[in-house]
């Protein structure tokens, strides 16, 4: 069998017409044959291009003649790797030219800069730390505002209304920005003199110290520097740390906000306590006055009228006009025997008849006070008693509205009770022992990173604007 060359391999012309000569058959595995065929003729004549140009480049990097012969040249020769061909040959492996990695102007920049703005920053803040930074001491409390609400058990819409916590909540947010104010500052300071004891240590230490005669905004700032506040909004609950130069300064400046925020909280519930009983009291004093007209009126009319009680007064000339009636129907009988047992002109029916006079206008005069008729004070007993009813149910409503009025302000001063709130520690100002301030390795790791990120950030925008241009 005879073996064909490359070329005659390479050429498509040729695997075309031996894969299309008059023997070649037209099945499905036939026409596959031919396919691979094609594609193997068109690699191998793309690895023959490549060959013709690695030799090119052979020749032009060939040394001189004469030179590499001997056995130095021999020995290049035989260490040279022979060339891979396309059809499974040996070619020759040419390695990539790489320049020498130097450190060009732009690197020593970016190190002379990282030392800088990083190293020679974090060296000082270090050394201050460490050196001169005087050691803090904490004091913690804890507290929450509480509220004396005894409700009962039935009271199912009240508890609902409340589960937002209510009253309760809104005094410890007043609380939690009164400890923080100006006015909270201002009493400790006069209880203690936060200057001095802030500013005691400010020419060793003048990043944590307070400078000596700054003022009371300067002193408000750095009262917030030397506390912190953990407020839980939902429980109400308030965590308080207090830092100072001394254990028991600490412990006493702690000791004094909670005695000022007690006396707050004393004065938000004396405050609300007023609010809740206030209409309730004018109220009572409103009906007292009233009251107290009623009853002035009526011992006008009884000393006007001398009169104590109309309906008694009353009563009693009402028994003596019965009282005359009956002896008015007594003379009548008397009269009638008399006049059938004597004879007309005896002066016993005479005697009789002027008395049945008497009595009658007797009870006529009676009747007409009771009308028109004058009484003691020169009115009829109709207009006086007309007066005193009118009186009298002025002063039952004054005394109705004045037992309602007790009642309502009773029932208010009551639930302003109930509903007082107070102040309840579940941790009284501690005295430390060990100083735990300034945190010296946390403060330390935040300002390198502080300064690692600036650093990176300036190299990020010379390269972005380097890469723009």
């Amino acid at each position: 069998m005879t073996r064909q060359s490359s070329s005659d391999l390479a050429s498509p012309d040729v695997a075309d017409d031996a894969a299309e000569s008059p023997g070649g058959g037209n099945s499905p595995a036939e026409r596959r044959l031919r396919r691979r065929g094609r594609r193997e003729a068109a690699l191998l004549a793309k690895a023959r291009s490549d060959v013709v140009e690695l030799r090119g480049d052979d020749l032009a990097d060939a040394p001189p003649e004469g030179a590499g012969t001997g056995q130095d040249g021999e020995a290049r020769r035989e260490a040279r790797p022979a060339p891979v061909g396309p059809a499974g040959g040996r070619r020759r492996a040419v390695a990539p030219v790489v320049p020498t990695a130097r450190p060009r102007r732009r690197h020593w920049l970016m190190l002379g800069s990282f030392v800088l703005l990083v190293l020679l920053p974090g060296i000082v803040a270090g050394w201050y730390l460490y050196s001169r930074a005087v050691d803090q001491y904490a004091s913690i409390m804890a507290f929450s505002v509480r509220s004396e609400d005894t409700r009962s058990a039935l009271d199912v819409l009240g508890r609902l209304g409340n589960l937002g916590g209510g009253s309760a909540s809104t005094d410890a947010d007043i609380l939690f920005q009164f400890v923080q104010s100006q006015e909270m500052v201002a009493r400790v300071d006069a209880q203690l003199d936060l200057r001095s004891l802030y500013s005691r240590h400010f020419e060793t230490d003048p990043v944590f110290g307070f400078r000596p005669g700054g003022s009371i905004e300067d002193l408000v700032r750095h009262w917030g520097r030397m506390l912190r506040i953990a407020y839980d909004d939902g429980a109400g609950l308030m965590e308080i740390r207090v830092l100072a130069f001394d254990p028991d300064e600490a412990q006493a400046i702690a000791r004094a906000i909670l005695d000022e925020s007690t006396r707050r909280i004393n004065e938000l519930s004396a405050i609300a306590r007023e609010d809740t009983t206030r209409y309730a009291r004018e109220e009572l004093e409103l009906a007292l006055e009233r009251l107290r007209q009623a009853r002035e009126a009526v011992t006008e009319f009884r000393v006007r009228t001398q009169i104590v009680d109309p309906s008694a007064d009353i009563q009693g000339q009402m028994g003596l006009l019965n009282n005359l009636q009956g002896q008015l129907a007594a003379a009548l009988i008397e009269l009638d025997l008399l006049r059938e047992t004597t004879r007309e002109g005896d002066p016993r029916i005479t005697q009789a008849e002027r008395r049945i006079e008497v009595i009658r206008a007797r009870i006529a005069d009676e009747r007409g006070r009771f009308g028109g008729g004058e009484g003691r004070a020169g009115e009829d007993f109709a207009t006086l008693m007309a007066e005193f009813e009118r009186l009298s149910v002025d002063r039952e409503f004054a005394e109705q509205a004045y037992k309602s009025a007790l009642s309502a302000y009773d029932a208010a001063v009551a639930q302003a009770q109930r509903t007082s709130r107070y102040l309840a520690t579940h941790i009284v100002p501690t005295r430390a022992e060990t100083a735990r301030f300034p945190e010296r390795e946390k403060l330390m790791g935040l300002t390198l990173l502080f300064l690692v990120l600036v650093w990176a950030s300036g190299v990020l925008v010379y390269y972005s604007v380097r890469d723009s241009r």
